[in-house]
C-alpha cells in the first residue's frame, strides 16, 4: 500500500550508525535473558541431574570453542586470495553478504532461544541440543554483526560511532533484564513463557525490518559497482587467461596468523581480559555479595548493585568512547589497565571492612571490566585492517579473524570458574560444589561456625582483589608489546583504503 510505502521510506531515512546500532539491541534482549535463566530453568524448573548437566556444559564448551572459527572459515574462506588472483569483490557486496546471513540467523536465533522455556524432550538431552543450537545460530549473528563493524567503515572515527550507537542499543536491551524479575516465577512458569515469547517477536521483527532497510541500501550501491566492472571488464585485456584463482587453504591462513605478531599480543590481553577476568565477575559477583557484604548492607542495595553491574558499563562506554575519539583507543585501553590496578591496590591496603569503599570496588571492578570488553572489538577490527595488508588480501576476512579471536579466548570461560572456585577452596576449604549440591538435602546452619566465617570472608576478598591486580600486570605487560598504534596504525589504514580502491588491469589502447 501507499502508505505502507510511505512508512518504510520514513525508516530508510535512518542513518547506517543508528540500523547498524539496532540489532545489538535485538542481540542483548534475548542474550540477558538467556544468560540469567536458563541454569535456573534446568535445574529447578526440569530438574535435569548433575551427571547430564556436566556433560551438556562439556559437549557445549567444544562446540563454543570450535564453531566460531569454523562459521568466520566458511563465511571468509572466498576473500583469502590476493587482489592479482581472481575476480575482486566490492565492498558493497560483502556488507551485503553479511546482511544476508543477519537477516536469515537472526529469527533463527529467536526461535531457538524460545526452545528453552518449554519441555519438548528429557532434560539432559534438551540441554545439549538448546545450548548447540542457540550458540550456533548466536555465533553466526555475532561474527556477522562485529564483522561488519570492519567493513561498513575504515576510519576510527566512523568506527567508533558504529560502537557508540552497539552500546547505546546495548544498553537498552539490559531492560529486558529488570523486566524479567516480574515475570520469573519458577513455580508458575506460563508468565515467564509469554514474556520471552514477546521478546523473540521483537527480535525477529527488529532483525527483519533493520537487516532488510540495510539491504537495500547497501543494493544500490552494488549495482552501480557492478555496472562499473562490467564496463571495466570491456577495457581489459590478457587478464582473464592469465590469472589463475589461488585461494589460501586453512593450514596456510593459520601460518600466516602464525606470524601475525600484534594478533598474539593481543589475544594474550584478551584472554586474561574478556574471557577470564570477565567471566569470573560474573561467577563471583553474587558470591563476594554474599559473603562481603550480605550482612552489612541491605537486599535492595544488593539489588542495585546487581542491576548496576548490568545496565552502568553499556553506559559508561559512551563515554569511554568520546575518549577513544580524542586519544585513540590503545591509550583508553591502556589507562583502564592502570585504573584497574590502582583502585585494587587501594582496596587491598584499606582492608574488607570499608564497607563502603568495598561496594564501590565490587560495581566499578565490574563496570571498569565490562567497559573494557565493550572497547576491544575497535581494536579487532584494526587487526583485520593490518592482516588485510600484511597479506594482500581480496577483501578482508573480518569474520573469520573474529572467530580465530573467539578460539583462543573461549576456553577462558571454563577457566574462570574453575581457577576461582579452586583458588577459594585452597585457601579457606570452602567448596562452592559441594555446598550447592547439599544445600537441599542438608538443613543450614542458623549461624555459620565462628572459625570458619572470617577465614571464608577474608578469602572471598583476597580473591576480590589479587585476580585484578595480577590480571592487570599481565595484561599491561601484553598491551605494552601491542604496536597497532599511532603512526603504525595511520599507515594500515590509509593502506587498507588504498588496496580497496585499487583495480589493477591493462587498458586497452583506444
Amino acid at each position: 500500500t501507499k502508505m505502507g510505502a510511505r512508512l518504510w521510506s520514513r525508516w530508510g531515512d535512518v542513518s547506517t550508525p543508528v540500523l547498524y546500532g539496532s540489532l545489538a539491541l535485538f542481540i542483548s534482549i534475548l542474550h540477558n535473558v538467556f544468560l540469567l535463566y536458563y541454569v535456573e530453568t534446568f535445574v529447578s524448573v526440569y530438574k535435569i541431574d548433575k551427571v547430564s548437566f556436566w556433560v551438556g556444559e562439556t559437549v557445549f564448551l567444544i562446540w563454543n570453542s570450535l564453531n566460531d572459527p569454523l562459521f568466520g572459515w566458511l563465511s571468509d574462506r572466498s576473500f583469502l586470495s590476493s587482489p592479482q588472483s581472481g575476480e575482486s569483490i566490492s565492498a558493497p557486496e560483502v556488507v551485503l553478504k553479511r546482511l544476508r546471513a543477519l537477516s536469515r540467523s537472526g529469527p533463527l536465533l529467536a526461535l531457538s532461544f524460545l526452545a528453552f522455556w518449554v519441555a519438548w524432550a528429557p532434560a539432559g538431552l534438551q540441554f545439549v541440543a538448546c545450548l548447540c543450537l542457540y550458540d550456533g545460530f548466536l555465533t553466526v549473528v555475532d561474527l556477522n554483526h562485529n564483522a561488519l563493524l570492519a567493513d561498513l567503515a575504515v576510519s576510527a572515527g566512523d568506527r567508533t560511532q558504529l560502537n557508540f550507537f552497539c552500546s547505546l542499543f546495548s544498553a537498552l536491551g539490559s531492560l529486558s533484564v529488570f523486566l524479567s524479575y516480574s515475570f520469573w516465577d519458577k513455580e508458575n512458569f506460563l508468565s515467564f513463557r509469554l514474556f520471552c515469547v514477546a521478546l523473540a517477536a521483537v527480535s525477529v521483527l527488529g532483525f527483519s525490518v533493520a537487516s532488510g532497510l540495510l539491504r537495500r541500501r547497501f543494493q544500490t550501491e552494488a549495482r552501480v559497482r557492478q555496472d562499473e566492472a562490467a564496463a571495466l571488464k570491456e577495457l581489459c585485456v590478457g587478464q582473464a587467461p592469465l590469472a589463475q584463482e589461488k585461494t589460501v587453504t586453512l593450514g596456510e591462513y593459520l601460518k600466516q596468523l602464525s606470524k601475525h605478531r600484534n594478533f598474539l599480543w593481543f589475544v594474550s590481553m584478551n584472554l586474561v581480559q574478556v574471557v577470564f577476568h570477565c567471566h569470573f565477575n560474573s561467577n563471583f559477583f553474587p558470591l563476594f555479595l554474599e559473603h562481603l557484604l550480605s550482612n552489612r548492607i541491605s537486599a535492595s542495595t544488593g539489588s542495585f548493585l546487581l542491576g548496576i553491574s548490568y545496565i552502568a558499563p553499556h553506559l559508561n562506554n559512551l563515554y569511554f568512547l568520546t575518549l577513544c575519539r580524542r586519544f585513540g583507543v590503545y591509550c583508553v585501553i591502556r589507562w583502564l589497565f592502570f585504573l584497574k590496578l590502582m583502585l585494587s591496590v587501594v582496596m587491598l591496603l584499606a582492608g574488607p571492612d570499608q564497607i563502603y569503599l568495598l561496594c564501590i570496588f565490587i560495581a566499578s571492578n565490574r563496570v571498569f571490566t565490562e567497559g573494557t570488553c565493550k572497547l576491544l572489538n575497535l581494536v579487532i577490527t584494526d587487526l583485520v585492517d593490518e592482516d588485510f595488508v600484511l597479506n594482500r588480501r581480496q577483501q578482508a576476512a573480518s569474520a573469520l579473524l573474529f572467530g580465530m579471536v573467539a578460539l583462543v579466548t573461549k576456553p577462558g570461560q571454563t577457566f574462570a570458574p574453575l581457577i576461582g572456585t579452586w583458588l577459594l577452596c585452597f585457601y579457606t576449604g570452602y567448596d562452592i560444589f559441594q555446598t550447592d549440591a547439599l544445600q537441599d538435602k542438608v538443613p543450614p546452619p542458623a549461624l555459620p561456625p565462628p572459625a570458619l566465617a572470617p577465614t571464608l570472608r577474608q578469602g572471598c576478598f583476597y580473591l576480590l582483589v589479587f585476580v585484578p591486580i595480577t590480571c592487570a600486570l599481565l595484561q599491561l605487560l601484553a598491551w605494552s608489546r601491542f604496536s597497532l598504534h599511532s603512526r603504525r596504525l595511520r599507515t594500515i589504514k590509509s593502506l587498507r583504503q588504498g588496496g580497496q580502491q585499487d583495480r589493477p588491469c591493462t587498458v586497452k589502447a583506444i
